[in-house]
């Protein structure tokens, strides 16, 4: 202490006595933000360290059970004067180091800083600061997960720029505002991915059942005046015209189809804005001569439909319970014969999904 090394010092003697906050009226907004702030990091912390820790023992993390622990210990810490708590990766990191293997870590832990708080507050007086840190930041580093990054970066670069976003996110703006940073690039690339999914054509495989991506087999054969076209999203405001400009060209394509069957399996919803994009678009493909078909649409997205009206415009007998069926439906409308393959225009991929 004398050369100007930091010191432990002095604890507060005495274990903090039980009191009921005093909050008036006034001071819920201020509380209310910091409240928000606090719960927020509280949960990217825990979640994140738990299933960190949790992936190198083989264990399963329960979510609300972590977050439940959290909240009781923050009500707990609140009535004794206490501030607000989570996990903490480096405190984990450095009792996981020391050989702990269960929550009964945290409990010895606890009890031992009560009866130094009461016995012997002094104990550490002379400690150095640097050495506490040096602990600290030795076990941290086991937390850096580089071969991950390295992973992230050569399977899906998205997911390693978010990456990099949060550590100089948390690193440059500090814990809550680089925490912010980074859940708000995540739901930023969770809507990227919905606003351009993956849509493909579909055609039928030689010796394989089903109906199957023109990419993955350019083999694939095709029923003259039968389109099979598989958009991988639910069907939203953020992505109808999308599929509307993509139906659309489909339709226009030369020689014209006259059935144009959406494998509808991944839309796992249709809200009202796209729903009035579907209305138009039928009404346009059918003075057009083109019918829109559905196949494999789920029940719920089903009722849906039909909530909204749909089926005024949209033919009831154009729903179809699989793709198989509604080509057997088309050949027998038509008798239309599977001809030789000829590569089709498929649509783009959206960005990072080649």
């Amino acid at each position: 202490g004398e050369h100007g090394v930091g010191l432990v010092g002095e604890l507060p003697e005495g274990f903090p006595p039980f009191t009921l906050p005093g909050i008036r009226l006034s001071d819920v907004g201020p509380l209310l933000g910091g409240a928000v702030g606090i719960a927020l990091v509280s949960l990217a912390d825990t979640i994140s360290n738990a299933s960190a820790f949790a992936a190198r023992t083989g264990q399963e993390v329960r979510g609300n059970q972590e977050m439940a622990g959290v909240g009781a210990a923050n009500l707990a810490a609140g009535l004794f004067q206490g501030f607000p708590v989570s996990t903490s990766g480096s405190r984990t990191a450095v009792a996981e180091r020391a050989g702990a293997r269960s929550q009964l870590t945290g409990v010895v832990g606890a009890l031992l800083i009560v009866l130094m708080l009461v016995l012997a507050p002094g104990l550490f007086r002379n400690l150095p600061q640097p050495a506490l840190a040096a602990v600290v930041i030795t076990a941290s580093l086991s937390l850096a997960d580089i071969p991950g990054a390295v992973r992230l970066w050569r399977q899906r670069r998205a997911d390693f720029l978010l990456c990099v976003a949060a550590f100089l996110g948390v690193a440059l703006l500090g814990v809550l505002t680089g925490i912010a940073v980074a859940v708000a690039l995540s739901v930023l690339n969770v809507f990227r991915r919905v606003w351009w999914p993956y849509h493909t054509l579909l055609g039928r495989v030689q010796g394989l059942e089903g109906y199957h991506d023109l990419r993955s087999y350019p083999g694939a054969g095709q029923l003259p005046g039968l389109v099979i076209y598989r958009f991988d999203a639910p069907l939203i405001f953020a992505n109808a015209k999308t599929f509307r400009d993509e139906v659309r060209r489909l339709a226009d394509a030369d020689p014209k189809p006259s059935w144009i069957v959406v494998a509808a399996e991944p839309m796992t919803d249709v809200d009202t804005t796209a729903a009035d994009v579907l209305e138009d678009l039928d009404e346009a493909l059918n003075a057009d001569g083109v019918h829109l078909v559905f196949a494999e649409l789920k029940d719920p997205v089903r009722r849906k439909i039909e909530r909204y009206g749909l089926t005024r415009t949209i033919d009831p007998d154009h729903f179809f319970p699989t793709v198989e069926v509604a080509v057997d439906a088309f050949r027998r409308r038509t008798g239309a014969q599977w001809a030789p393959h000829t590569p089709p225009e498929l649509p783009e991929p959206p960005s990072g999904e080649q």
